[in-house]
């Protein structure tokens, strides 16, 4: 088998003995006594237990803009970052859960509009992953699209679901001190953003 088209084992390989939830609030919390196969071996592990966080998924997306020159990040308070030494106030693409049984292409439009008030037309997929799978079942479709962006930035977010979204419009001279500051913290701002400067890069270069 080739490592790099399949993984080494599948969801059959896996033995799940029970499963219960141990909270039930914004996220789920689930208890799972499970064994799994072992490596080099016809054995399964020894029953094991793990606490498995349920979170919906998720869809975000870097606006950009070419003729402009300019990229689009929202800034707000992030709980998970309430003991960072710096800043519980994340620099973040736009991003959002599905809504029931909504693409995350619906998602992302959606999100678009109420987080910095861009319209959306086309969207590049660039990678769907999992952020967190050690604890966490969320998985994330990471797109890109570019779009108009406003001049300058502002704030948004929907006020009866506790947003308070601050819209930064940068230049894309200011990529690489982004990177060098220590100003990106979460994985899809990471990727999203490593991915433009390689396509600014690569358009440079087919310029001559």
């Amino acid at each position: 088998m080739d490592i790099v088209e399949h993984a080494t084992f599948s969801h059959n390989d896996v033995k799940i003995h029970s499963r219960e939830y141990v909270f039930r609030g914004f996220v789920k919390i689930e208890k799972i006594s499970l064994q799994h196969r072992m490596f080099n071996q016809n054995n399964y592990i020894q029953e094991i237990q793990r606490e498995l966080i349920q979170r919906k998924t998720a869809a975000g997306v870097l606006l950009y803009n070419d003729a402009q020159q300019k990229f689009a990040l929202i800034e707000q308070f992030r709980v998970g970052a309430v003991d960072d030494s710096d800043s519980p106030w994340q620099l973040e693409i736009i991003a959002g859960v599905l809504d029931g049984d909504e693409s995350p292409e619906t998602c992302i439009r959606r999100e678009s509009l109420e987080e910095s008030g861009c319209q959306i037309d086309e969207l590049e997929h660039l990678f769907s992953f999992y952020p967190s799978a050690g604890a966490c079942s969320e998985v994330f479709h990471l797109y890109a699209a570019q779009t108009d962006l406003p001049e300058h930035g502002g704030v948004h977010g929907v006020a009866d679901e506790g947003e308070n979204i601050q819209l930064h419009i940068f230049d894309y001279t200011q990529l690489e001190p982004l990177f060098r500051y220590g100003r990106l913290k979460n994985a899809p701002v990471i990727m999203a953003l490593q991915w433009l400067h390689q396509k600014i890069k690569m358009t440079k270069t087919a310029e001559g």
